[in-house]
């Protein structure tokens, strides 16, 4: 009992020795890390007010709030005859281009999904040194850097700047639109879901590679089941993301709410931006219904 007694004493003497050591050095980080980010914000508001000549009072100037006031009351419809949310013909098309917009969306998931699920494992670290299928090849490495280099160039690429590619390929439309979302949102879920991996256990998987597994077995057997929830989520936070991203690269001519949205601002048809804008916070809400309830069903 005695022997017990000393050998607890002795780690808990050793844990607090090492806690002493490496506590003052984190509280050292964490308090350059807050002093830098103060200052960083002091010298921002400096160069925004010294320099720029920035003012709140012009911001809250009447004339800009006139200018506010004019628009609001435009678009909840008090200069028109028949505002545009109280016309039936104008609901059932924003309810089309909600559901357009909602195809456009579940494409994008979708292709960059399937092309997460083809890459991920070459792009995994564990599998560019070897620990994950027990061989370390020369085309294995060369494959994950590739891969590494299309994530990164795919993350870096704005969907904005795709779509307007795309759509000078292909006629403006719901493809368009998704290829762009699509392959924007490859890179980052390749990025995160590789991430996943590297940190699974691998004693699964390397019982299947001595057994003779392919890659593609590796994949569905071992690596998919550890993994699945974590890819689920995800996958479901990036399509809630890109549910509120297809407004934008509407502008470039994608279909659904976004190409409307700019058609109205255009033609300075204000309720009918209204309409569209609450019909798009519908479709938000209805996708976070349906991701929350998705998610849960993984846990």
């Amino acid at each position: 009992m005695n022997l017990e007694r000393e050998s607890f004493n002795s780690l808990k003497a050793r844990v607090l020795t090492q806690t002493r050591g490496t506590a003052p050095s984190t509280l050292n980080i964490v308090k350059l890390s807050a002093i830098l980010s103060l200052g960083l914000a002091a010298a921002s508001w400096v160069y925004v007010i010294a320099v720029e000549n920035a003012s709140l009072n012009e911001f809250f100037s009447r004339e800009n709030l006139t200018y506010a006031t004019g628009f609001i009351s435009q678009m909840l419809g008090n200069n028109a005859n028949k505002p545009a949310f109280l016309e039936a013909e104008s609901w059932r098309n924003a309810l089309f281009l909600s559901y357009e917009t909602l195809q456009m969306s579940v494409l994008a998931i979708s292709f960059a999904g399937i092309g997460m699920l083809l890459t991920v494992i070459p792009a995994a670290r564990t599998a560019r040194d070897g620990s994950l299928t027990l061989s370390r090849t020369w085309y294995g490495i060369v494959s994950f850097f590739l891969i590494r280099s299309v994530y990164t160039l795919s993350r870096a690429v704005p969907e904005l700047i795709v779509a307007m590619i795309i759509v000078f390929i292909f006629k403006p439309g719901i493809l368009p639109g998704a290829l762009a979302l699509g392959l924007h949102n490859f890179g980052i879920l390749g990025k995160l879901c590789a991430e996943v991996v590297e940190d699974i256990d691998l004693r699964p998987s390397r019982a299947l590679r001595s057994s003779g597994a392919s890659t593609a077995q590796i994949l569905l057997y071992s690596i998919l089941p550890a993994a699945a929830p974590k890819f689920l989520t995800y996958m479901l936070y990036r399509w809630e993301v890109i549910i509120r991203t297809t407004i934008i690269v509407g502008f470039v001519g994608a279909a659904g709410l976004g190409r409307q949205f700019k058609l109205s601002m255009s033609w300075f048809h204000y309720t009918e931006v209204t309409l569209l804008l609450f019909s798009y916070l519908l479709l938000v809400v209805f996708v976070d219904l349906i991701s929350g309830f998705l998610r849960r069903l993984t846990r």
